[in-house]
């Protein structure tokens, strides 16, 4: 009766079936994967943000690189900024609107600079004209910001490019920017949080970051993949014992019209 799974048509639906199982289990496994990858990363971040600061140079030192295990860290560091040396990041949207991040270095007592992220300013009038900057304060300064490693293209997708109008970047890419300036910079750069003593104008606060929801779509996903392999698995059953019970209902039906009454001879 099952001689009909060896024919061309059902040979194709299982060498189909048996193809989308492992297609299924391999995307299930990836996007558990990928779960597991963003709920460790959203853990650490939300530990980092609510650590206590520490002084810059406990996690961090000129020509170093930072870790991700220490991507928000709050740091504190103390200083004079240096606005000769200042830098702005283009293509840097916040609520929706265009704008840059003012990059201004702070020099330490013994000579080494930050990059400290002072926040964002609005786009000027058009692409190539300068926005409107508010100066940092003069004198020393006592900074408080989270930790964040140097930008590259391989972490942003974004990609540096030449041609740019003077003292503007794509990328907060510390190694780069050290090359610009006369002192050795640490390998991380600060995002701005607290400012002693603060301004009466300043470029817009970066809002806090956002640590994901720890890849709850991704583990959705997963369960989902998996599940279609009992849908295939099962659809793959039914349509065999819906062919079987057609097959054996048409063996029948066949049977009985073969049948002559002996009434009627």
């Amino acid at each position: 009766m099952y001689r009909f799974l060896l024919t061309p048509r059902w040979l194709a639906l299982h060498v189909l079936v048996l193809v989308l199982i492992p297609a299924f289990v391999f995307l299930g496994r990836w996007q558990f994967g990928r779960w597991e990858e963003r709920s460790a990363a959203s853990n650490v971040a939300t530990r980092n943000l609510a650590a206590a600061p520490v002084p810059l140079a406990d996690l961090d030192r000129p020509g170093a690189s930072v870790p991700d295990a220490l991507r928000f860290r709050p740091v504190t560091a103390a200083g004079r900024y240096d606005p000769a040396g200042e830098l702005l990041v283009r293509r840097r949207t916040q609520n929706s609107r265009p704008g840059f991040y003012v990059l201004t270095p702070l020099v330490t007592a013994d000579g080494t600079a930050v990059i400290v992220n002072r926040g964002w300013v609005k786009a000027g009038a058009t692409a190539d004209a300068p926005p409107e900057v508010p100066p940092p304060p003069a004198g020393e300064v006592s900074v408080t910001g989270r930790l964040r490693p140097a930008e590259t293209e391989e972490n942003t997708g974004i990609t540096e490019r030449s041609g740019l109008p003077p003292r503007q970047v794509l990328l907060i890419d510390t190694p780069s920017l050290a090359k610009r300036l006369p002192y050795r910079l640490y390998g991380g750069f600060v995002e701005l949080t607290e400012q002693k003593p603060s301004s009466a104008t300043a470029p817009e606060p970066v809002p806090d970051p956002d640590v994901g929801g720890g890849g709850g779509l991704n583990l959705a996903y997963g369960v989902q993949w998996w599940l279609f392999i009992a849908i295939a698995i099962g659809g793959w059953i039914a349509l065999i014992r819906r062919e079987a019970r057609d097959l054996k209902a048409g063996g029948k039906a066949a049977a009985t019209s073969d049948v002559v009454p002996s009434a009627g001879r």
